[in-house]
């Protein structure tokens, strides 16, 4: 069954939220997963592709925003499909529960203090408890 952690994040800013992504990534990736980072838009994928870039002047996280090279790269992004091939982890940036979580080993929530995205983060809590998942919640 899909491990689910809920990081909760001190504030409301949305850049800190998608580098603190970049960061678990990092973490991740460097314990020989593979990622899917699910976004809530193409603006959004397009942001965390940037960041993946330059987060860190000391590292760098391979990704793609490519489906063809998603099977190429441990880090894939995307804020639609279904990166088949990817069953490790997932960090989900939507407001919504993505369709594909269950397949995963891991999920994990980042959930700052933007009221629309703690609310979309409740439903997602209440909703992947009464399925009987083990849910997580770290503070950040």
């Amino acid at each position: 069954m899909t491990r689910i952690d809920f990081y909760i994040l001190a504030d409301a800013v949305a850049e800190r939220r998608c580098i603190f992504a970049c960061r678990l990534a990092q973490k991740v990736s460097k314990q020989g997963h593979r990622i899917y980072i699910h976004t809530e838009s193409q603006q959004q994928s397009k942001i965390i592709d940037d960041l993946l870039w330059t987060f860190s002047a000391t590292s760098f996280v391979p990704h793609t925003v490519d489906a063809n090279e998603c099977a190429n790269n441990p880090t894939y992004i995307s804020h639609s499909g279904d990166p088949l091939d990817i069953h490790d982890v997932l960090i989900n940036l939507s407001q919504k529960t993505p369709d594909c979580f269950a397949r995963f080993e891991r999920l994990t929530e980042l959930i700052n203090q933007d009221e629309a995205i703690k609310n979309a983060g409740r439903e997602r809590f209440k909703f992947y408890k009464s399925r009987g998942y083990q849910l997580n919640t770290h503070k950040v």
